[in-house]
């Protein structure tokens, strides 16, 4: 495994939540010394490295001594990835099961969750207004598969109520003896009663590894799109080592595998604050958000080796040949010409091999935070990510050698002052 995918697994592995992810994102900016700006207190001016924190979204940047005026250059990911959300009455059960009560989170392949060891994590919500991060990252729940014997067409196709067929288990007994919340508050040493609400995940408990002949590729959870994240820190804190002519800016949103409406979300107003005090103020910020450029950094898909027929055959993505340029017609990605070639000089600069990825015309392609920050904010902005395999699965696939050639690239984005 190279150092950047060993790295991005560690990353991964402390990550199973967007909250978490945020969390280990400030450990690693906090030890580079940077240092929180808090929503509520002055806008510290002074030159360095500041983070924001709300929720679960991060924004860092790096704070020239010249002050504002230089431009942005804005390297933009999100945290969350679709999987299954707590409901706020969690218990439920039938015919001696206990279970817990859950809902679709974003757009996830609900067959790849069955019969896997899955964790939960998230937070608790205090009524004395603290938020108290919680993890299990032991086996404690499990979405039961329907034996063959009895859906002998199983294989023929499989259809899935997800009100019905996806609860998971979590033990035996009585659904009112289960009381999810008291079991995870006694587990962070709280009092269940001053639990007034939570924000629960499951994630699948299996640790990232390498695949294939020449662990050429890294199997792992939530590559969609922590793997964006790592490598948009990672590059930021690299690229404040340059003392660059430009702001360098990461920001991870929360709530895009859901349509990114929330003020956690790129829809929001939180990034567009933050872009206009870096710029002087709103009188100034015109001019340099015109000289500015963002990064919307999102995973891609690979070519899937049994099912081309999905592609368009002249613009495939292949793992480990570099991150791939996002193209759409009707902007669903946020790529134009000029945007492209600031992404192909970036490349050409940090010696990264690149690719171009464009959906078969009758393949729609999904979208991104690209478009939607291009529209709040009229910046520049290019949509690129790394190819993997079986995205929004409980475990996707990528090159081993991409997460590191990602990084790379980010960092020429983030110094480029052309």
């Amino acid at each position: 495994m190279t150092d950047a995918a060993r790295d991005l697994a560690s990353f991964l592995t402390a990550s199973p939540s967007p909250y978490h992810a945020v969390a280990e994102a400030v450990r690693r900016l906090s030890a580079a010394g940077f240092t929180e700006q808090r929503e509520d207190e002055p806008w510290a001016d002074g030159p360095g490295g500041r983070y924001l924190v709300r929720d679960g979204t991060i924004l860092a940047w790096w704070q020239p001594a010249s002050g504002p005026g230089a431009p942005l250059r804005i390297f933009a990911a999100h945290t969350d990835s679709p999987g299954f959300k707590v409901k706020p009455n969690p218990d439920v059960g039938v015919a001696g099961w206990r279970q817990v009560g859950v809902e679709v989170y974003g757009g996830a392949l609900w067959n790849s969750w069955l019969d896997r060891d899955l964790g939960l994590a998230g937070r608790l919500a205090l009524y004395d207004g603290r938020v108290v991060p919680v993890r299990v990252d032991r086996p404690l729940l499990r979405i039961p598969q329907l034996a063959i014997h009895l859906d002998r067409g199983v294989n023929q196709g499989l259809t899935l109520d997800p009100q019905r067929h996806l609860l998971p288990i979590w033990g035996l007994g009585d659904p009112d003896g289960g009381d999810l919340v008291e079991f995870l508050a006694v587990r962070v040493g709280e009092d269940p009663e001053d639990v007034a609400a939570h924000d629960l995940f499951t994630y699948d408990l299996t640790p990232p590894a390498t695949l294939g002949r020449d662990d050429e590729l890294l199997a792992a959870p939530r590559l969609d799109n922590l793997a964006s994240v790592h490598a948009g820190i990672s590059a930021l804190l690299t690229a404040v080592e340059r003392d660059p002519g430009t702001v360098p800016v990461f920001v991870g949103f929360d709530h895009e595998e859901i349509g990114s409406a929330s003020a956690t979300g790129a829809a929001g107003p939180l990034l567009e604050t933050v872009l206009t005090r870096l710029a002087g103020g709103f009188d100034a910020r015109h001019a340099v958000f015109a000289r500015s450029r963002c990064l919307s950094v999102d995973v891609t898909h690979a070519a899937h080796p049994n099912h081309l027929d999905k592609h368009d055959p002249d613009h495939l993505s292949v793992p480990n040949r570099g991150p791939s340029l996002k193209v759409n017609a009707v902007q669903r990605y946020a790529t134009d010409a000029p945007g492209a070639a600031a992404w192909k000089r970036t490349c050409r600069t940090a010696d990264v091999p690149n690719q171009v990825f464009v959906s078969k015309n009758t393949v729609p392609c999904g979208s991104t935070v690209g478009p939607i920050m291009a529209t709040r904010l009229g910046i520049r902005t290019v949509d690129v990510g790394i190819p993997v395999l079986s995205m929004h699965s409980a475990r996707e696939l990528c090159g081993v050698h991409d997460p590191g050639l990602l990084a790379r690239a980010g960092v020429e984005f983030l110094t480029d002052a052309g």
